[in-house]
């Protein structure tokens, strides 16, 4: 890949940079279908070639890049843009980074997708602010391989915001906490969340990929400090049958390229609504609405993804997960949400374990899309849709999102505007690894099957 004058000192700024740190290895990170990182430790002898994009992978062994064993090799490049020096080992520089293919950029990729979509959203004169909301659990791995609640003492029915449970995780919280500000990332709220020993970190939202980026290298963050002492961070979405799970609500926006200005912000009053949102906000929810139940594959991507998005799991009250292709103000009964403030919308199925990469270009492309067609979202849903019987829910033209990894699969792959977005090999990449998921969790005996069937017959 040719170098101009220019990128070269960059690359020498930034090699000084990290000379003077004394960082020894840089790793460009891409991720792989399911928005797990990888890549190459290369010594900071040689960075230049590292950030020409030196480093090659064969494709063919990790999940979802579109190889064969006989391809010729991937190579990652990284964005120099978002160094991060870890801040457990200062030895070692993180860089986000795309895959490319005989120099041009790989179309099997989801942060390449994302990018693609950012540019069509340029074109009409848009960026994308977006905000994930990180949720998690913090556990014990026991060694029959079960999860458990390391913190004996956190075990009220309902922990959502007890001080005492989250003092006693203090440590790891404050670890993470610091991280995130001396990151520049500007953390403003966390709490304990509705299950016991989980937890939710809110920074302030930035442009699409950046956010996307910074998700990434929160998982990895979250884990390591678990790992220090002796428990996991685990992004799976619902770890627990009898406990609430884990989502990574998106908040999204589009702003103004020239002004900065926030398209969606309307004052209340303004709005015939009510809600504060913009006609073209509005629209933006149109489009996320046509294609929920294709975008519920994206924002939802495991076959445990499904046992969050139910009214009620085992818990004697409602999960607070979005069941419903509906839209409202402050309703958590709504897939999509305009909060109190107005000025963004909210989808609230994308959960813990999603690509954000993949998520954020599908959900970009599908606002665009309502944009561009004037689409109209309807009134928004004030009601407890939990309580309405279907017939309610279908007089208000109210449809379900898919109840499993098979259903939102299979809406996933009829959907067009999928393969208009994606392109063909990457679409049929994620339609391979989630159906081969669905296959294999079908092919497990549960525990659920042995107390249930053992003894019964």
């Amino acid at each position: 890949m040719k170098t101009s004058e220019e990128q070269k000192e960059k690359i020498g700024a930034v090699k000084a940079k990290l000379e003077q740190a004394g960082v020894k290895y840089c790793v460009g990170a891409y991720v792989d279908i399911h928005g797990v990182p990888k890549g190459k430790f290369v010594p900071i002898s040689h960075f230049e070639q590292f950030a020409g994009g030196s480093e090659l992978y064969t494709g063919y062994a990790l999940d979802g890049l579109g190889q064969r064993p006989n391809d010729d090799e991937i190579a990652s490049l990284p964005d120099l843009d978002g160094l991060i020096i870890l801040p457990w080992n200062k030895e070692v520089a993180w860089f986000p980074a795309d895959n490319t293919f005989k120099g041009e950029p790989y179309e099997i990729n989801t942060r390449v997708a994302l990018k693609k979509q950012l540019a069509k959203a340029a074109e009409m004169g848009f960026g994308m602010n977006l905000g994930i909301e990180c949720e998690l659990f913090v556990v014990k791995q026991n060694e029959a391989g079960g999860l458990e609640i390391p913190n004996a003492d956190d075990d009220l029915v309902k922990a959502c915001y007890d001080v005492k449970r989250f003092m006693d995780r203090y440590t790891w919280l404050d670890k993470v906490s610091t991280t995130i500000n001396d990151l520049g990332w500007d953390l403003y709220s966390l709490d304990h969340e509705d299950a016991n020993s989980q937890f939710e970190f809110d920074f302030q939202y930035a442009d699409a990929l950046t956010m996307c980026d910074r998700y990434i290298f929160f998982r990895l963050m979250a884990k390591q400090y678990a790992a220090e002492e002796g428990l996991l961070a685990t992004f799976m979405p619902k770890p627990f049958a009898d406990k609430t799970g884990s989502g990574a609500h998106f908040n999204m926006s589009l702003y103004d390229l020239e002004s900065g200005k926030n398209l969606f912000k309307l004052a209340p009053e303004d709005d015939p609504r009510g809600l504060g949102l913009s006609e073209l906000g509005y629209q933006f929810v149109a489009g996320i609405l046509k294609h929920g139940p294709a975008l519920c594959a994206a924002f939802a991507p495991t076959v445990n993804s499904y046992k969050r998005l139910v009214r009620k799991g085992l818990m004697s009250y409602y999960s607070w997960a979005p069941v419903f292709n509906s839209y409202g103000k402050n309703n958590r009964t709504n897939s999509v949400r305009v909060p109190m403030a107005g000025g963004r919308c909210e989808s609230r199925n994308a959960d813990a374990a999603c690509n954000p990469y993949l998520a954020a270009a599908l959900v970009l492309a599908a606002g665009l899309e309502g944009i561009r067609e004037g689409l109209d979202p309807g009134p928004a849903q004030e009601l407890n849709l939990y309580e309405l019987s279907p017939k309610e829910l279908a007089e208000r033209g109210i449809s379900e999102l898919p109840r499993t990894l098979d259903e939102a699969v299979t809406a996933f792959a009829a959907d067009p505007f999928v393969t208009e977005v994606l392109g063909q090999e990457l679409r049929d990449e994620f339609i391979t690894y989630k159906s081969e998921e669905w296959r294999q969790y079908h092919q497990r005996v549960s525990q659920w099957e042995i107390d249930t069937y053992a003894r019964l017959f």
